[in-house]
């Protein structure tokens, strides 16, 4: 079930710190292995960690990461196959776009194991969705599936199929149009958005000016002004 273990916590902080770096780089898919995106953290790694101490120590690894992940100045999207259950469904929150195929659900399942998100999912859901839905979902330990999940915009899309090579390719075929165009300019947009949600306004507007020295002047934009690009 892709059950978080603390060896996946950080070999998941590795890959992020290998993204962090790659410049050429302009989106990013997370999806499961076994038609399963991820159930929630491993019960034998939550026992080990049964103290007070432990389980916020496990917390703010799990809420940099994620953190850290949601930064990225990639278009990122989570292929949601199966269940997406209590850390998964904080996960998911964590991705730019989230898409599902048919038969999947997205859980937080928090409040039936006598908790609330530690990884920063209850923030992060509350952004996309606003406080009352978040409190809905959060409080009911509602299951979502696809259709439910797309009517209050916590989904971007459903999927038509739920094989792993089908959902894969018309994963790619959903986001190709987010990811065309010179990867300076992808994660230059990525950068102004991500800006525009976490800063102040004044704070926002400062990086956004900062990010658009970046570009003005740069590749992209000479070659489209000596191509006399035109939008139709």
């Amino acid at each position: 079930m892709n059950a978080f273990t603390g060896t996946m916590m950080i070999e998941l902080q590795e890959r992020i710190t290998e993204l962090e770096d790659w410049k050429d780089g302009k989106g990013l898919i997370i999806r499961g292995a076994g038609n399963t995106f991820c159930s929630g953290s491993d019960l034998n790694a939550v026992r080990a960690l049964s103290s007070s101490q432990d389980g916020m120590n496990m917390c703010m690894f799990m809420q940099n990461i994620l953190t850290r992940l949601m930064r990225l100045p990639l278009i990122t999207a989570a292929l949601i196959q199966g269940k997406a259950l209590g850390g998964g469904a904080e996960l998911t929150t964590a991705c730019d776009f989230r898409l599902m195929t048919p038969e999947s659900e997205i859980r937080f399942v928090h409040k039936q194991m006598g908790l609330v998100p530690g990884w920063g999912g209850a923030a992060r859901l509350t952004q996309i969705l606003g406080s009352s839905p978040a409190l809905k979902l959060l409080s009911g330990a509602v299951k979502l599936d696809p259709e439910k999940a797309l009517h209050i915009g916590l989904v971007d899309s459903i999927l038509s199929s739920s094989d792993d090579h089908d959902s894969l390719r018309e994963m790619h075929t959903w986001l190709k149009p987010y990811t065309t165009g010179p990867a300076e300019v992808i994660q230059a947009v990525k950068k102004v958005v991500s800006a525009g949600r976490e800063l102040q306004l004044e704070a926002a507007l400062r990086r956004e000016k900062e990010i658009f020295g970046t570009v003005w002047g740069g590749p992209a934009n000479l070659q489209a002004l000596a191509q006399r690009t035109k939008h139709k």
